[in-house]
């Protein structure tokens, strides 16, 4: 594989020399550019050797709320003596939000400690001695998500369906796995990482292909901005995971499946790849699934970076070593979106691509039943969700709540409020995705059914972010959209040039230079974006803006009413014109 090779050379050698480059292409018969296109494309990739220190801070929202900027700035004047030797960067959302401010020290993922202790290791990262990664502990259970209350009863799910006989023949048709589909269809389960498509309805897809080479991708990429529940699965329920992906591939007639983790998950990623030894010499995965004759093999894939990969066919391209952007999609010619991964997959073939708390569910669901999982929600709702606090809070973390949960509940009561003496004013539901609603709508529940105008479903992914009364809006939204302008692959022009649009109008928004006037195209600047952006990032890049322009249109208007003084006072005084134009 074309990344896993660059992964490779870049951990043997920091970088990737061109030597290698040309080494590597040779061995793969493919063309030197398009190896360079691929490498050049990921944020993970060098093409030159790296300097002495690569210093690189997360300027997203919770680290920006929480003094990423000073940081950044105070590592700038260090390197600034360093002479050359110290690369200070911006970089994208680390999954460490909880722990804000976060950092890279030489790719080294640091987190939950004071400034100060973030600039004490960079000052010996900058004199040359090792930073080592840090270990951070993870979130305690027990979890209702998991229904194994002892060591020796994991994997029984998996156990009980072989025992069943209930899993079809190799490569997938007939009707084996009916019973588990009729279990998920039951439980209602949906994609959580924000989607929420029937699970049931994509696994029944690729199952109903003819019989062949199927996949089973677990998407652990969790990119977006305030999100972080994934990583605590994977730390604390990893075999819940490994066995729902190979329940999925003796159900679908997959044989092959990849968990797709973001680079920066060390520790996760050592954690998944034990368990997977473990698996394999229990025979629960590998040639010989428990005794069936049915294969099922399963390989970590380590992302090379961006956010965009989170978009399931990007992630398909970046497995097959393509450059990691969304592909176009049949959708916009009329097919159901739902199905066309599933048909014309990874490689070609049909594909299951499911989010790591989705298979986390399975085993519970399959192992204590449909009713069971549903009641487990609360206000009317139908089971579980992980859920990230972050920003202004006293005990930003990871949540397991029952789904119905309220907004209110995780910001004041789990992450234990506001600061002292702060009050909140705000909060986003899911990261930027959905905007920023004012705090008088934290009585909302997480529901797949909770939808806001003009942002619609406001679920998501379950990043929470809790604003408090000294935050200015403008500066968040700004962040927001920066994020979006950042992270866009580029492919297509309404997210490229939309974002950057965007993000020029909040920050004369913020300068005092932009006007009512200005804010008259946002409306049809979102409409041409969610119309004919390829991927989901370019649809709900307008979201921060909209939201405020309907939520807090007190901000939007001091602004505004700065820009239009400070237009008037750039015009002078009134000019009188004679009927024929010219001056009086």
């Amino acid at each position: 594989m074309v990344i896993s090779r660059l992964n490779e050379i870049q951990e043997r050698f920091g970088y990737i020399p061109a030597r290698e480059l040309n080494e590597l292409a040779k061995e793969l018969g493919k063309p030197v550019h398009e190896l360079h296109g691929v490498a050049s494309f990921y944020p993970f990739y060098r093409l030159k050797p790296p300097p002495r220190a690569t210093l690189h801070v997360c300027g997203d929202v919770s680290c920006h709320m929480k003094g990423a900027p000073k940081l950044k700035a105070q590592l700038e004047a260090m390197a600034a003596a360093s002479g050359g030797q110290v690369e200070v960067k911006h970089c994208s959302c680390l999954g460490q939000c909880d722990g804000a401010p976060a950092m890279l020290i030489n790719d080294a993922v640091h987190a939950r400690v004071s400034m100060d202790e973030l600039v004490a290791s960079c000052e010996a990262a900058v004199t040359g001695k090792e930073v080592p990664h840090r270990h951070y502990e993870p979130v305690k259970g027990p979890f209702k998500t998991d229904p194994y209350a002892r060591e020796q009863e994991r994997y029984g799910a998996l156990k009980a369906l072989v025992a069943s006989g209930d899993i079809g023949g190799a490569g997938g048709g007939g009707a084996g796995g009916a019973a588990v589909l009729a279990k998920l269809t039951a439980a209602n389960l949906k994609g959580m990482g924000g989607a929420g498509f029937p699970t049931a309805r994509k696994w029944d897809t690729v199952r109903g292909q003819p019989p062949g080479q199927k996949y089973i991708i677990c998407n652990a990429d969790e990119c977006e901005v305030g999100t972080f529940k994934d990583r605590e699965i994977l730390k604390n329920l990893p075999y819940l995971v490994i066995e729902a992906m190979t329940i999925a591939g003796l159900v679908t007639g997959a044989d092959t499946g990849f968990i797709y983790c973001r680079h920066e998950y060390h520790e996760q990623i050592h954690i998944l790849q034990d368990e997977l030894k473990k698996a394999r010499l229990l025979g629960l995965v590998g040639d010989n699934v428990l005794g069936t004759g049915r294969k099922f093999d399963l390989t970590v894939f380590v992302s090379p970076g961006g956010y965009v990969q989170g978009e399931e066919t990007a992630l398909i391209e970046a497995i097959e070593g393509h450059r990691g952007q969304p592909r176009n999609k049949a959708v916009d010619v009329g097919f159901d979106r739902g199905l066309i991964v599933y048909k014309g997959g990874l490689w070609g073939k049909p594909t299951v691509v499911n989010n790591v708390e989705t298979f986390a569910y399975v085993p519970l669901i399959l192992s204590k039943g449909p009713e069971h999982f549903k009641g487990l929600g609360v206000n009317g709702s139908e089971g579980l969700k992980w859920i990230g606090v972050s920003g202004d809070v006293r005990n930003p973390g990871v949540f397991e709540v029952p789904m119905g949960t309220t907004y209110e509940h995780a910001i004041n009561v789990l992450a234990g409020g506001p600061p002292p003496g702060r009050t909140l004013k705000a909060f986003a539901p899911s990261g930027p995705s959905f905007g920023l609603l004012p705090a008088k709508m934290m009585n909302l529940k997480m529901d797949w059914g909770t939808r806001v105008k003009p942002v619609g479903a406001i679920l998501g992914s379950g990043a929470v972010v809790a604003v408090d009364d000294t935050r200015n809006m403008l500066d968040l939204a700004l962040n927001f959209t920066r994020f979006y302008r950042n992270e866009s692959c580029g492919k297509c022009v309404p997210c490229r040039v939309g974002s950057q649009k965007l993000v020029d109008l909040i920050f004369g928004l913020l300068q005092g230079t932009a006007t009512e006037r200005d804010l008259e195209a946002v409306p049809r600047l979102a409409d041409t974006m969610v119309l004919t952006s390829i991927c989901g990032l370019g649809q709900v890049v307008p979201s921060p803006i909209l939201s405020l322009m309907e939520f807090f249109p007190e901000d939007i208007k001091a602004a505004t009413d700065k820009g239009a003084r400070r237009a008037a006072e750039l015009a002078g005084p009134a000019v009188q014109l004679t009927s024929n134009g010219r001056h009086l």
